[in-house]
């Protein structure tokens, strides 16, 4: 945070329990100065309940960053910039030709994967009443190169990638309204 010391709380805490330590006055053994120290340690806490916050309380800062931002912000905006040659109307595919396609398929001839990836697929959308666009990673190279398409099968939505088979509970629950 700019213009303030997020430290601050916990080294106050810290100079408190060191200053505790250092004049706990005239103790004479470890038990008894593990008694007083704590006792005092528990005076300083009770009196001051704000050096607990820190604990209790993780600080923005301390949230993990997402490591994948930046790929999702890439991926989105890939998927529009090809949405219109991806989702676009009468393009070769699968499920009721009037629904507007949610699922573009990508397959490869050598794909050992695909028939059955396609299989699942074709019984989903029947199911759900999807419309599927088909592409061949061969003879759509272009539009796979452009998206970065390294393995079949894949799947494109308007708001993911999904690269390689995926079984038929994992799509549905993406697709599924």
């Amino acid at each position: 945070m700019a213009g303030t010391d997020r430290h601050r709380p916990m080294r106050l805490a810290g100079a408190a329990l060191v200053f505790l330590a250092l004049a706990a006055p005239g103790l004479a053994g470890p038990r008894q100065s593990r008694d007083a120290l704590g006792e005092a340690i528990r005076a300083v806490l009770i009196d001051t309940p704000a050096l607990l916050t820190p604990l209790r309380t993780p600080a923005p800062e301390n949230v993990l960053p997402d490591l994948y931002a930046a790929d999702v912000a890439r991926d989105l905006d890939l998927l529009a910039r090809e949405a219109p040659h991806l989702f676009g109307p009468g393009l070769p595919g699968f499920g009721p030709e009037q629904a507007t396609p949610s699922l573009a398929f990508f397959a490869a001839p050598d794909c050992p994967d695909c028939a059955g990836a396609e299989t699942e697929l074709r019984a989903l959308a029947d199911r759900l009443g999807l419309r599927v666009n088909r592409f061949d990673m061969v003879r759509d190279a272009a539009l796979a190169a452009r998206l970065g398409l390294d393995m079949a099968p894949s799947y494109e939505m308007r708001d993911r990638l999904l690269r390689g088979a995926m079984p038929a509970i994992v799509l549905e629950r993406y697709l599924a309204p």
